[in-house]
């Protein structure tokens, strides 16, 4: 068994975590030590052990901690384990039979998106977002619609190095500031969208879900055949089918309480 002493400092960490994620931006380690009225010794020891954890990140050049990857994880893995998939599966049901296009519910997991669910209609499209499959979260629609509302140092985070942009058919952000521009203009609009990011010939739209507090646990998306021709029609379809897709996802937000 562990000892006894171990226990405040599991509560001092948990606490920690908690005060992270409830801030909109990292904070420093004196205001950390502040708000929750622990020495800076106390402090710096507790951060630097949930950094080498990987559920605090140390952002050098601010001097300041943001959540880690590993926090991410373990909150995607509470939407796999809680009603999420049972709330969503009717909405993307009637989604699908709405338009007659494939529906998505992805999440996010670390650095990519990962597929819950999928809704096909009659005549479905040959697709690689199975249930289960996971994505670079920076190309599909869906991953860019979460990442959208996460802080700016949670994104970092999330992508810290050129490394980070794999691309699947040449196309899509291939470094942070890219990133971050595309993702600004996505969170400005309301909706993301991808075309030929993820596979060639396909395009799609995705709006996010939100938590009661306001935060990105999930993406809703649709996928649908698109080729640009340069006939002027590029794209005309894309606002209809993000406002089915917003509609959706604002269903899913107040059935968890967002």
């Amino acid at each position: 068994m562990g000892r006894s002493s171990d226990v405040p400092a599991l509560r001092r960490g948990l606490a920690l975590l908690r005060l992270l994620a409830a801030k909109a931006e990292p904070m420093t380690a004196s205001a950390v030590a502040r708000e929750l009225q622990l020495p800076r010794s106390t402090t710096y020891h507790l951060l630097s052990e949930l950094v080498a954890a990987g559920f605090v990140t140390h952002l050098p050049e601010q001097r300041r901690y943001g959540l880690g990857v590993a926090a991410f994880e373990v909150g995607s893995a509470y939407l796999r384990h809680n009603p999420l998939e049972e709330l969503a599966r009717p909405l993307l049901r009637a989604l699908t039979e709405r338009i007659g296009l494939t529906a998505h519910l992805g999440v996010l997991h670390g650095a990519e998106t990962l597929y819950l669910l999928r809704e096909q209609p009659r005549w479905p499209l040959g697709l690689v977002t199975e249930v289960g499959v996971r994505l670079p979260a920076h190309l599909p629609a869906s991953g860019r619609a979460i990442l959208a509302h996460l802080p700016a140092a949670q994104v970092r985070a999330l992508f810290p190095h050129a490394r980070s942009f794999v691309l699947r058919t040449g196309r899509g952000p291939t470094d942070l500031p890219r990133l971050r521009r595309v993702l600004s203009e996505e969170r400005r609009r309301g909706w993301a969208v991808e075309d030929g990011y993820v596979t060639p010939g396909f395009a799609s739209v995705a709006a996010p879900v939100v938590n009661p507090d306001g935060r990105p646990i999930a993406a809703i998306s649709v996928t649908f055949r698109h080729e640009c021709d340069g006939d002027g029609e590029c794209g005309r379809r894309w606002p209809e089918l993000a406002a089915e897709v917003r509609a959706s996802a604002a269903e899913l937000t107040a059935r968890v309480g967002g």
